[in-house]
């Protein structure tokens, strides 16, 4: 059977939970959500598996805290015995228009201490899904910009693309890299309406 990993960057704990830091937890929370199942705490992180069509599906959000998740990501493609082209990092990208969604094969850490430490361990030809949340931020304020949570307006934007970015890390494991690049790279965040978003604030810390 061939497996998947699918990583989704943060840092662990309630006081990140919200954070822009931790969009790529968000994204596997709903991936989990959708697919109705939960996360278990294990060794380097959180846990949960699926099928998708005869394909087994791993999702991890490391425990490691963003400078380590490299650690967790070497692991549990050891563990499971997981060719490295089926592996897939979703990380939030300061570089990139609050819920724009980018898919590449391989590629720099572009400064993302996540993805830098997963380079270090195993190098930089891996598929990461970037996920934009904008840089309006002063000269020095970039890390208070991403341990930021973001507020209602934002997930108007952004709540959408999370269901965008679901049904993307799905085709890449049906269909692949290269054609879900080309499905999905083009599209552009569509704002949510207000009254389909009344359910955020309840949820912020």
């Amino acid at each position: 059977m061939d497996k998947y990993l699918i990583v989704g960057l943060g840092n662990p704990g309630d006081e990140y939970s919200r954070t822009r830091h931790n969009t790529g937890f968000m994204i596997l929370d709903a991936f989990a959500e959708a697919s109705n199942i939960v996360f278990s705490d294990k060794r380097y992180g959180y846990v949960a598996e699926t099928l998708l069509k005869g394909r087994k599906v791993i999702l991890l959000k490391p425990t490691t805290f963003m400078n380590l998740s490299g650690n967790a990501v070497r692991y549990w493609l050891n563990k499971e015995n997981i060719d490295q082209k089926r592996l897939l990092v979703v990380v939030d990208e300061i570089a990139l228009p609050l819920g724009t969604l980018r898919l590449k094969g391989s590629g720099s850490n572009g400064g993302h201490n996540g993805l830098g430490h997963i380079q270090q361990l195993i190098g930089q030809d891996y598929a990461r899904l970037r996920v934009g949340i904008g840089n309006d931020f002063p000269r020095g304020g970039q890390v208070e910009w991403v341990l930021g949570t973001y507020d209602d307006e934002d997930m108007k934007t952004l709540r959408p693309q999370i269901d965008v970015a679901v049904e993307e890390i799905k085709s890449f494991v049906l269909a692949g890299l290269d054609i879900t690049m080309n499905t999905f790279n083009k599209r552009k965040p569509q704002p949510k309406s207000v009254t389909d978003d009344k359910d955020i604030s309840d949820k912020k810390q």
